[in-house]
């Protein structure tokens, strides 16, 4: 108890829900309450984590926010307790701390998942929580035992430890853009089998992801961030509405959605994450996984290694353009624009730097003479411009030269131009542009096709075939280039030819295995193998076995020789106690192997398919208190007329004392009785006769008290006869 409440408040600062608080854990219809329960109750399993609890660690751990468990805490001696708490604190003393000094364990329920008390109205309750570990129990398979994460296992034991094993990935999920490149994920669970008994979980991937829908979207479309930002602007912010634009700038993580008011000078984060496959930013393919950027390969492929040229040609060897380079240091009258250099459509990793500070600034131009950047004597604040189809970034920090780059490839021509205030101290610029495959001019480059040598025979024996493909190839040096340098109108046919046409020897043709006959508990399985020799590219012949002189591969093998998962066995019900009104049936549920022949610790098979072990039950409504009467004691005269009494008590119909038996239904405790007067003769020598004349014998006849043995002696001439 102590742990899981320490758990519960650690991972409660991970951003981690109780069950059945903001989640469906713990609710009606719902998986049970488990470690992080608000409350314990009968069906609380506070030895295991919820689904809700693990999708909160776990996305807590993905979104790359649990770095502060990496640091290694310093290492402190602690005397862990060496006895169990149940051993210390038996049930008795454990009722005790929860009803009292007088309290004590009722014998009754499961110990070991509910700890049963006797209250101080002799009535048997419970706060829905098990026994300490270690507290003393008893089931029909196990005469001495001691509780162990809720089940009864033999005293001084405790289940085998199990280490985890991964269980197949699932089916990859729905793709998280149409275009564009987004991602898919596929997860694992460490539940083959699951860690048990201190076991340890399963290490390396959970969750994978891979590339998808990589083809670019249409012309025109809506950036991905964009309109993940336009989501937002039929919402309210802080009582107004406002219309959203992506902000990338400085200072905010590149895969949180931070968005622009337009028209306004502030932004803020709306949502910390963004959808996954979003670009970390715009001069990169790396996507945002999670809120987390991750690597993408110029092919689009997420973690792959593929690399653009510099020319920007995935996977190229940098033959498909040249670059371009100098140093522009004109002396030039101040106070109007100059051209520095034109640079030409498709050009990429553009570079424009000026060698020393300087109160000039670089402009750029398109050839119509609109300005883009730095025009009309109006300078802009440094930032990114997205200008003919490529990201510009214009920087002028505070204690560096400004500069202007771009990765390209530009779409149209553009004139890069300076401003100058001062005297040119000079600018650098480099860019690559694309090789022409014309041909003409001095500056180009020819290109033709040729045919590569032989290749290898793509068999060794029934026919292959040897192919020249056809490359392309640069005239200056005979290097092989993309083929779209090479005009595909003139490209020549491959060559093909056939080669080592002579018979294969036999061999053994292996099918493949079938099905297991079962799934466990050891089945057999079966394949088809023949000798055949292969006599062409597409055609074979059965042989017989003989002539294949290897030795024959098995035809027959055992398969799925490991045990079944064991299964729950549930035993009789108990019969219904109390005899009457409502009560409880009771059963023993074990962990068995298929065949029945073992017992397992319960870990071992799964909680969530145990059959119940209690049930309600009632066999008809308890019959009211009545009055119980006892026997009549004796009577109270030994002659004559007397009185006798007897006991009446109201009995509940457990023969406890009750006050709710009604009183017109009391029958009397006392009745009048009459013992036999015995017929004693008188002594011949005693006269009967009044004594004194008592005065009032005559009514001692009359009122009939000559029964009685004092009357009759005191008038016993009157009484005579009578």
């Amino acid at each position: 108890k102590v742990m899981g409440c320490f758990s519960s408040t650690l991972l409660s600062s991970f951003g981690m829900n109780h069950d059945g608080i903001g989640n469906s854990c713990g609710t009606k219809g719902h998986e049970a309450a488990k470690l992080m329960a608000a409350h314990i109750t009968a069906n609380t399993n506070p030895f295991s984590w919820s689904a809700c609890s693990r999708d909160y660690i776990t996305s807590f751990l993905d979104s790359g926010r649990g770095t502060c468990l990496d640091n290694e805490p310093p290492k402190r001696d602690f005397l862990y307790p060496a006895v169990a708490p149940g051993q210390v604190y038996d049930a008795d003393e454990q009722c005790r701390f929860q009803y009292g000094a007088t309290s004590r364990q009722c014998k009754y329920g499961e110990v070991c998942r509910e700890l049963w008390c006797l209250s101080k109205s002799n009535r048997c309750v419970t706060n829905s929580i098990p026994a300490a570990e270690g507290t003393l129990c008893q089931t029909g398979s196990i005469e001495k035992g001691w509780c162990y994460q809720g089940e009864c296992v033999p005293f001084g034991t405790w289940p085998q430890s199990i280490d985890g094993g991964w269980g197949p990935w699932s089916i990859w999920g729905e793709c998280s853009r149409t275009c564009g490149g987004g991602v898919s994920s596929s997860i694992r669970h460490c539940d083959s089998p699951a860690p048990s008994g201190g076991g340890k979980y399963c290490l390396g991937e959970r969750k994978r992801y891979r590339s998808c829908n990589t083809d670019p979207c249409p012309s025109g479309a809506r950036d991905f961030r964009e309109k993940q930002c336009a989501d937002f602007d039929n919402m309210p912010f802080r009582g107004k509405y406002y219309n959203w634009k992506p902000y990338t700038g400085g200072g905010v993580k590149p895969c949180a959605l931070n968005c622009l008011a337009e028209g306004y000078n502030f932004y803020t984060e709306r949502a910390p994450a963004v959808i996954d496959g979003t670009q970390c930013n715009a001069d990169s393919l790396d996507i945002c996984i999670n809120g987390e950027c991750k690597h993408v390969g110029c092919d689009n492929i997420l973690g792959s290694d593929a690399k653009e040229d510099r020319c920007r040609v995935c996977g190229g060897d940098g033959s498909t353009c040249e670059a371009i380079e100098g140093f522009f240091n004109d002396s030039l009258p101040r106070g109007g624009y100059m051209e520095v250099i034109q640079i030409p459509r498709g050009s990429v990793h553009i570079e424009i730097r000026e060698v020393a500070m300087s109160k000039n600034y670089i402009a750029l131009k398109s050839e119509e003479d609109d300005y883009y950047i730095n025009g009309a004597w109006t300078i802009d604040w440094p930032r990114k411009f997205d200008v003919a189809g490529t990201a510009f970034h214009y920087k002028r920090p505070t204690d560096e030269p400004e500069s202007l780059e771009a990765l390209g490839p530009t779409t149209e021509n553009l004139i890069v131009m300076i401003l100058l205030q001062e005297q040119n101290l000079g600018i650098k610029y480099k860019f690559n542009v694309p090789i022409s495959r014309t041909g003409s001019g001095d500056n180009e480059v020819g290109f033709a096709w040729n045919h590569l040598p032989w290749s290898e025979c793509s068999a060794t024996c029934a026919g292959g075939v040897q192919k020249q493909e056809v490359v392309c190839k640069r005239l200056d040096d005979s290097s092989i280039v993309q083929n779209n340098y090479c005009d595909p109108d003139s490209k020549p046919p491959e060559n093909q030819r056939a080669c080592n046409t002579e018979p294969c020897p036999p061999e053994w043709f292996i099918g493949d295995w079938s099905e297991c006959s079962k799934t466990c508990d050891g089945g057999m399985r079966s394949r088809t193998v023949l000798c055949i020799r292969k006599i062409g590219p597409s055609e074979e012949e059965t042989l017989d076995t003989a002539n294949c002189l290897t030795h024959r591969p098995i035809e027959k093998e055992p398969c799925n020789n490991q045990s079944c998962p064991p299964q729950w066995v549930a035993l009789d019900w108990s019969e219904c106690t109390p005899k009457c009104g409502p009560g409880f049936k009771h059963r023993i549920v074990l962990c068995k192997s298929s065949d029945l022949l073992k017992t397992f610790p319960a870990a071992q098979c799964q909680d969530e398919s145990k059959p119940p072990v209690r049930i309600r039950c009632s066999l008809g409504r308890c019959p009211p208190p009545r009055w119980v009467a006892g026997d009549w004691g004796q009577c109270s005269a030994q002659c004559g007329l007397g009185q006798q009494m007897r006991t009446v008590q109201c009995l509940s119909y457990t023969g406890q004392a009750s006050n709710e038996c009604p009183e017109t239904l009391r029958p009397p405790s006392m009745q009048q009785c009459e013992s036999k007067c015995d017929s004693t003769p008188i002594s011949n020598t005693e006269e009967c006769k009044d004594v004194n004349k008592v005065a009032y014998c005559p009514l001692v006849l009359k009122f009939k008290f000559c029964s009685r043995a004092y009357f009759r002696q005191m008038c016993c001439k009157t009484c005579q006869g009578h």
